[in-house]
């Protein structure tokens, strides 16, 4: 009887220790999930992925939700009404809701990408490209307002050409629409994004003849942005996400496009590998990617002059108010 006494109470001490180490365990910390609307699915945003995959934002808290936003105008929408915390697009799409007179505007906090990445495709090889050839063309520029589109005539205007006059800026057609229109036949250009542009070229339906972001020069394309209020009232959350970002932009300028590729496989299960890679390597060698998530006030500026330069801008918004980068420099002087 003793020795059952006793049995039954070295189990009843076995238990309780055991539920008093479940108890003081370190419980899992919760992810903070975030809606972020990208203005479109592209491997010219690779740091975004990879910071997805590789598991940089989970590091940091953070569980991310991409909801596809197709156009900088639908993000900033999405960002406006509270659909999504963050947006991902054109920081011009900033500018114009500042210059709306809002008191709680799009204030951004971290850019990725410091170049057009739009390639100008023809239906025909030509190795010999000059932007003075697409004089009496027929061209599928983009949404007018957006980058994509003022870059491209920014381009064209320093070419001396004029567009509507020398080139027929036909943005009639959606912005996700115009891949298949040129592939069904219309208009003699269109730009187009990665990884789709050397899909078209290995299957013989159009070449890409020039890079826009390198005719360009170095402008802040895509960058992060949110609600003033929302950045105020979440300082820990922007920066938490603001330093995942910068883990990837490191990841990126140290690693090839075929590791970068590799990487961010799972983004996009459907693409062929070895296109994946080719387009990759293209936007590192127009120098594409931000190695930093900080925006410096000349390519704000530079930004600006396209706009102006397009006549989308009547006037220009002060870019202390519009940029925030101290996320950024704590990213940059904290994470290893």
């Amino acid at each position: 009887m003793k020795s059952i006494k006793g049995l039954l109470a070295m189990l009843l001490a076995a238990i309780l220790l055991l539920s008093g180490a479940t108890a003081c365990a370190p419980k899992e910390k919760e992810l903070v999930t975030l809606r972020v609307s990208e203005v479109t699915h592209s491997v010219f945003y690779a740091p975004q992925y990879v910071a997805i995959e590789k598991g940089f934002f989970a590091e940091e808290g953070l569980d991310i939700e991409l909801i596809s936003g197709e156009g900088a105008d639908k993000v900033m929408t999405s960002v406006i009404s509270g659909a999504v915390e963050i947006g991902f697009s054109g920081p011009e799409a900033a500018i114009y809701i500042y210059n709306e007179g809002k008191s709680d505007y799009a204030k951004v906090f971290a850019q990725v990408t410091k170049r057009d990445g739009s390639f100008l495709m023809a239906r025909e090889p030509d190795p010999a490209f000059s932007w003075e050839k697409l004089r009496g063309v027929h061209l599928l520029p983009g949404r007018k307002g957006g980058v994509p589109y003022m870059a491209l005539e920014y381009v064209v205007k320093q070419a001396g050409l004029v567009p509507g006059t020398d080139v027929e800026f036909d943005s009639s057609i959606q912005f996700a629409a115009m891949t298949g229109a040129f592939l069904g036949g219309t208009g003699d250009y269109v730009t187009v994004f990665e990884p789709t542009a050397s899909s078209i070229e290995l299957e013989g339906k159009g070449y890409i003849v020039a890079s826009v972001g390198e005719a360009a020069g170095e402008i802040p394309y895509t960058a992060y942005y949110a609600l003033d209020s929302y950045i105020q009232k979440n300082p820990q959350v922007i920066q938490s996400f603001t330093n995942a970002l910068y883990k990837a932009q490191k990841w990126v300028t140290e690693n090839s496009p075929e590791e970068i590729a590799k990487a961010i496989a799972p983004s996009f299960p459907n693409a062929d590998p070895e296109i994946m890679v080719k387009a990759i390597a293209r936007y590192k060698e127009i120098d594409a990617y931000s190695p930093v998530p900080m925006m410096t006030e000349d390519s704000f500026d530079r930004l600006q002059l396209v706009m102006e330069t397009a006549g989308e801008l009547s006037q220009k918004a002060p870019y202390a108010d519009l940029v925030d980068n101290s996320f950024g420099d704590k990213a940059v002087s904290t994470v290893k």
